[in-house]
């Protein structure tokens, strides 16, 4: 099964161990050997670096997970079923424009039955570049959002948030819909059915507040904790900033397999 990575933090950090933990996981500790991507903020916007090949043996993953210095990740590594195909174009995370921002996603489980954006009520903010299901969740996702996303510098709307929570239970009712997406202020964290978190706020002196999503929890860091199933947690700045939970309906027979 895919896993996911996040990282929300009040400034930049180096978090060396907890990405090497991960890459780890991409076909060593883990069976997902089909490829990576890190998403990271860097001077305001979106560097993404990916590759359809395990990360444990990608030299480029190994010197990154050394270097990158960010207050906001997202990371993937992949286990490619639907569809079994091993592609740049098919390998997480995914970045699109949308509102005036650059937005990045990455998805665990399967959902083969998602919307395609041309069938979606509004025009579709993207077509896929892919053939996952899981980026035509993110096209479908934006859509959706863009129709409450705020505009100019309203930043107390919050509609957004409530607009997101929607889909992702929809979406999610299709089959198992683990995600991260970020739009470079916040991390948006979604947990179906397989997702923990780990929170540091400061007490004293100059660590910044930090917030830590995986699949699974990752060495050497202790108090990970699980999602609720189908909720939804919006960290800024390594802080959580809201929470809702959702009830996606099962569908018998439906999401008993995983991909990204």
């Amino acid at each position: 099964m895919c896993e996911l990575f996040g990282l929300s933090s009040g400034e930049a950090i180096q978090p060396s161990a907890a990405l090497n933990a991960f890459r780890l996981r991409g076909g060593r500790l883990a069976d997902n050997p089909d490829g990576w991507g890190v998403a990271f903020l860097a001077d305001g916007t979106f560097r993404l670096v990916k590759e359809p090949v395990a990360a444990i043996r990608s030299t480029l993953f190994a010197k990154l997970s050394e270097s990158v210095r960010s207050s906001l990740i997202v990371a993937h590594v992949r286990k490619a079923n639907y569809p079994p195909i091993n592609t740049l174009a098919n390998t997480h995370p995914f970045k699109e424009p949308c509102c005036g921002k650059d937005w990045v996603f990455a998805h665990n489980g399967v959902v083969p039955g998602v919307m395609h954006p041309n069938d979606a009520e509004h025009k579709a903010i993207c077509v896929p570049a892919g053939q996952t299901d899981s980026e035509q969740a993110f096209c479908h996702f934006l859509t959706e959002v863009a129709q409450h996303f705020p505009a100019g510098n309203r930043r107390n709307n919050r509609s957004w948030f409530r607009a997101l929570g929607r889909v992702s239970e929809a979406v999610a009712s299709l089959g198992k819909f683990n995600f991260l997406m970020s739009e470079g202020e916040h991390l948006l964290a979604y947990g179906h059915d397989r997702l923990h978190f780990l929170e540091h706020h400061r007490s004293r002196g100059s660590e910044p507040d930090i917030a830590l999503i995986a699949t699974e929890p990752l060495p050497p860091y202790d108090g990970w904790q699980a999602f609720s199933a189908g909720e939804l947690r919006i960290y800024r700045r390594g802080r959580l900033v809201a929470r809702l939970h959702t009830a996606p309906a099962r569908r018998p027979g439906r999401g008993e397999s995983s991909q990204a």
